[in-house]
C-alpha cells in the first residue's frame, strides 16, 4: 500500500492519542498507564492534567479524606511499577522508586501537596521509560535513525531514507545499528510497528485490514501473518484476549 497524507494523519493522531480517535470500548486509566509504559511524556501530562484530589468517583479508603487519597496513591504507584517492570524496567528500580514516592506521599500534609507529587512520580516513570528506549544506542547517527522511525510508522522506510537522515553511509548505518540494538533495522522496524499495531487493536476500534494500511504493511495477509508469529495470536483474536484481560483488570482493580 502506497503511503499517503491520510494515513500520516490517522498515524500521528494515534501516536499524540487524540480525543476524537479513541473510540467505543477504551479504558482511559489503561490508556494512561499504556503510555506511561511506552514513555509517552506528552500524552502522560495530559491525562494527568486534573488533580489527583480533583478527581470524581475516587472510592473512600479510608475515614480521612487525607489519608484515602494518599491509599489511592499508593495504588497508583504500585500499578506504575508493574507496568513499567512489563516494559523493561528492572524490578529494584521499578520497586524502589515506588517506594521513594510513597514515603514521600505518607508525610504530606495537604491533599494539593499529593496530587503535586502524583504527577511528579507519573512523569517520572514515563521520561525513565522514554529513556530506556535508547539505553543501548551509543551513537547519534543511531538515535537519529530511530527518532525517524518512531516518527514515520505509517510509512514503508527505507535504508537510504534513515542514512539520509542520520548523515552517514547506508553501509555505516546498517552495522552501527545492530551494533547498538542487536538486531538489523529491518528487525527494528517491524518490531515497532507491531508494537503499534498491538496498542491499536486494543485502544481503538479501528479493524486489522485498517491497522495494516495505517502502518504500511504490504497487505492484510501479511500482517496477519508476521502478527500471528510475533505474538503467537491473530490481530482479531489478540483484541478479544486483550479486551478480556483489561475487563478483568479493571474489575479487580475496582474492588
Amino acid at each position: 500500500m502506497e503511503h499517503s497524507l491520510e494515513g500520516e494523519r490517522v498515524y500521528h493522531e494515534y501516536v499524540q492519542r487524540e480525543e476524537e480517535f479513541l473510540r467505543a470500548g477504551y479504558n482511559p486509566e489503561l490508556e494512561f498507564y499504556s503510555a506511561v509504559k511506552s514513555g509517552e511524556v506528552k500524552r502522560v501530562r495530559e491525562l494527568s492534567a486534573e488533580p489527583l484530589h480533583m478527581k470524581k468517583g475516587l472510592g473512600k479508603l479510608a475515614e480521612q479524606p487525607l489519608q484515602s487519597l494518599k491509599y489511592h496513591f499508593a495504588i497508583t504507584a504500585a500499578l506504575l511499577a508493574r507496568y513499567c517492570i512489563e516494559g523493561g524496567m528492572s524490578l529494584g528500580d521499578s520497586y524502589g522508586l515506588s517506594d521513594f514516592y510513597i514515603q514521600k506521599a505518607d508525610k504530606a500534609k495537604r491533599p494539593e501537596d499529593i496530587s503535586d507529587l502524583h504527577l511528579a512520580m507519573c512523569v517520572d516513570y514515563t521520561n525513565r521509560m522514554k529513556s530506556l528506549r535508547k539505553n543501548q544506542i551509543t551513537s547519534l547517527p543511531v538515535a537519529k535513525a530511530v527518532d525517524y522511525i518512531y516518527e514515520h510508522l505509517h510509512t514503508r522506510i527505507t535504508l537510504s531514507e534513515l542514512a539520509a537522515t542520520a548523515g552517514v553511509s547506508e553501509g555505516y548505518l546498517s552495522r552501527q545499528f545492530r551494533k547498538d540494538t542487536g538486531i538489523t533495522i529491518t528487525e527494528y522496524i517491524r518490531r515497532k510497528k507491531l508494537e503499534t499495531a498491538a496498542n491499536m487493536l486494543v485502544y481503538s476500534d479501528f479493524s486489522p485490514a485498517e491497522i495494516a494500511s495505517i502502518l504500511a504493511f504490504p497487505s492484510q495477509s501479511y500482517f496477519t501473518e508476521v502478527f500471528r508469529k510475533e505474538m503467537g495470536l491473530t490481530p482479531a483474536r489478540y483484541r478479544t484476549e486483550m479486551h478480556f484481560h483489561n475487563e478483568i483488570d479493571g474489575k479487580y482493580q475496582g474492588e
